[in-house]
């Protein structure tokens, strides 16, 4: 632990609303010394779910990012690029990333492809400028398709398609 602020050793640190940052190193370190009774609870209470908020938001916001390019490879299949099948491969990577360091957001898979289905539907709309109807109103892709389907980047099938 760092060097202990004597403002906080006193029993004195801003409040929440004054300097968020100290008032968390003060948070930390009054946890660290268990002075649990100086704790700041209710607001301790609301950032750490904030943070469990967080930390799922960006395993749905990976699987978003898988959803938008596989529906854009799929959709246009003239347009597709190399940086398609790239994202594809780097938001796959930091979706295992995220179910390793939270092994229990795999129970939560469907609820994370649905809610990251809506925004890729409607994110992938406005960057091909397709009808929104052009694509399925509900994740046409399992979690296995998500996760392992093959997306190569072959710029000679490329050139077939367009010929």
């Amino acid at each position: 632990m760092a060097e202990r602020d004597p403002e906080i050793v006193a029993g004195n640190y801003p409040a929440y609303d004054a300097d968020y940052a100290a008032w968390l190193r003060a948070q930390i370190e009054l946890l660290g010394a268990r002075r649990f009774a100086e704790l700041d609870l209710p607001r301790l209470v609301d950032e750490v779910e904030s943070l469990g908020r967080s930390d799922f938001h960006r395993f749905e916001s990976a699987i978003k990012v898988v959803l938008v390019h596989l529906l854009k490879w799929d959709i246009q299949t003239d347009h597709r690029t190399r940086s398609w099948a790239d994202s594809i491969q780097e938001h796959r990577n930091r979706v295992r990333d995220e179910l390793e360091s939270s092994p229990s957001y795999a129970a939560r898979t469907e609820e994370a492809i649905a809610r990251g289905y809506r925004r890729a539907r409607l994110k992938a709309h406005r960057e091909t400028r397709m009808p929104l109807g052009s694509f399925p109103e509900t994740c046409p892709y399992s979690w296995n398709d998500i996760m392992t389907r093959p997306v190569v980047w072959n710029p000679d099938e490329q050139m077939k398609s367009v010929s």
